[in-house]
């Protein structure tokens, strides 16, 4: 595959992350990164961030968790310095608040909870840059009234294929939408589609080696790669340095 088809992860002299993926992420793609509590899906995705920002590209960055001064502090003790991209609108981030009356959960004028997906698919300047990352979507799923109501009827797949075709019109014109999600906290049935389409599909684990705890990204699918993508990749995630690519194999 031509490069002029991959927005690449940049960083190549900090860290080998886009080497081990190929050189990017193709456009006009979902990636989906699952992985339970403490594998690392939000310290990627902010990688995934900044590096994108540092080679040009324009981002979104939805979080479920943090606030921007929290992201900030985030991303800064990962000596990923995001004040710059923030203040020139090349990163918008967006803090998802599901818990109280923030950004996603006002009341409509039934007095009823919003429908948080609808609202989403709504924030027309969320969808505008060139990536669009959502950390994390499954509580995004379990907060939303519509879906939940679908879940407890079984749909869960009609809801997922209503979502999946608005990310399809939002990817046809060659952005790159990113999914994090903890399997834990979702219905096999309700994340399954989301599996199913995915075009870069990546796993990240924890494993237990002696006394250590070793994390590793599974690649599970990577359509459209540029050059070769490995299976695993090992890393780890440093203060002060941010995502290290480790070149020692997980058993």
């Amino acid at each position: 595959m031509s490069r002029h088809n991959l927005i690449s992860l940049g960083l190549d002299d900090h860290d080998r992350l886009n080497k081990e993926l190929g050189g990017g992420i193709p456009r006009g793609s979902i990636v989906l990164m699952e992985g339970d509590y403490g594998a690392g899906k939000s310290a990627i995705s902010q990688r995934f961030s900044y590096g994108f920002c540092q080679t040009g590209a324009s981002v979104t960055m939805l979080s479920t968790e943090l606030t921007v001064s929290g992201f900030i502090d985030q991303m800064h003790s990962l000596s990923y310095d995001v004040v710059k991209p923030l203040l020139n609108e090349q990163l918008l981030f967006l803090h998802a608040d599901i818990d109280s009356t923030g950004a996603l959960t006002g009341s409509d004028e039934d007095g009823e909870r919003k429908k948080l997906l609808k609202r989403l698919m709504e924030a027309e300047t969320m969808w505008d840059p060139d990536v669009i990352i959502i950390d994390t979507f499954d509580a995004i799923l379990r907060n939303d009234p519509t879906f939940e109501a679908l879940v407890r009827q079984n749909e869960e797949r009609q809801a997922a294929l209503e979502i999946i075709s608005f990310f399809r019109d939002i990817i046809s014109s060659g952005k790159i939408i990113v999914l994090t999600v903890d399997p834990s906290a979702v219905d096999d049935e309700a994340i399954g589609p989301f599996r199913s389409i995915a075009d870069v599909y990546l796993e990240l684990q924890m494993v237990e080696v002696g006394n250590d705890i070793r994390r590793q990204v599974q690649v599970k699918r990577f359509a459209g790669m540029g050059e070769q993508v490995g299976d695993t990749i090992g890393y780890s995630v440093r203060s002060g340095t941010g995502i290290v690519i480790e070149s020692r194999s997980v058993a």
